[in-house]
């Protein structure tokens, strides 16, 4: 990753963040790398590969007032409000012979414990403080490029 260009979503519609992402993927100058940060306001994000009757009480979402909608990348299902802020890297793939997360996950916590947050990444994909997951993350790869984004 080199110099990334910064996106700021104004926006609490998790139907435009979603597309604004989607848009910054498939759009954008294909040359350039991004960064997103963007925040939703109650809602409920599933994976593409997830059964969203499986995974949301639909009929409490909508008297809660909780939008659900589904994202691009895998992963599971993660409920979202304005006490998050979400983050997407958009850049070149690389050779990645697999999925790589450690990469996006890395600058994250490096920039959280410049702040004096001990975060540390566990396992595959997530973000821990003493050890207690705070953030996952998932990706999408589509012709040469990776969209990683996380909580």
């Amino acid at each position: 990753m080199g110099l990334m260009e910064y996106v700021e979503s104004h926006s609490t519609d998790p139907r435009w963040n979603l597309a604004l992402e989607e848009y910054l993927f498939t759009s954008m100058d294909q040359t350039k790398d991004y960064f997103m940060l963007w925040q939703n306001d109650n809602t409920v994000v599933v994976g593409k590969n997830q059964n969203v009757t499986e995974e949301v009480n639909e009929a409490t979402a909508r008297i809660n007032g909780v939008t659900v909608v589904r994202r691009m990348s895998g992963g599971g299902a993660v409920y979202h409000d304005l006490g998050n802020l979400n983050f997407t890297f958009i850049t070149d793939a690389g050779r990645l012979s697999e999925i790589d997360f450690f990469r996006f996950c890395r600058p994250v916590a490096e920039t959280l414990r410049a702040m004096g947050v001990p975060a540390e990444i566990n396992g595959r994909n997530d973000l821990t403080v003493h050890g207690k997951k705070f953030s996952g993350s998932a990706q999408w790869i589509q012709g040469g490029r990776v969209l990683h984004h996380g909580t």
